[in-house]
């Protein structure tokens, strides 16, 4: 059995999340004419990608909460559905971040661990 993987579109993978400026940020990074001669991409790296990715987690939980109170003060504009729909994308959103963040923290431990 041939096992074949594709290579993981971060870019991708942020605008299914809902994270379209992440996934614009990464996108801008490794695009046309962000190449230098050597064939290596320069763009904002992991850590501005992890930062925006932490934002838009912000953005997406302060969004969630807005919704949250407008549904309790009874404003019609704002529905239960999408208010629902905001709190788990907040939710998910969530907790992607701690898992990164978790699996950083990991590899850093087995790294510090290592003989040399």
């Amino acid at each position: 059995m041939d096992v074949k993987l594709k290579p993981f579109d971060f870019a991708q993978a942020a605008a299914r999340a809902g994270m379209p400026q992440v996934a614009d940020r990464v996108r801008a990074s490794t695009g046309a004419g962000n190449t230098t001669p050597s064939g290596a991409v320069k763009g904002a790296g992991f850590s501005q990608a992890f930062s925006d990715a932490l934002k838009s987690v912000s953005a997406a939980q302060t969004q969630a909460t807005q919704m949250q109170r407008e549904v309790s003060l009874d404003n019609p504009t704002v529905s239960l559905e999408q208010t629902m729909v905001a709190m788990q994308k907040a939710q998910i959103g969530f907790q992607a971040a701690v898992q990164v963040r978790n699996r950083l923290v990991q590899a850093y431990s087995d790294i510090m661990n290592m003989q040399v």
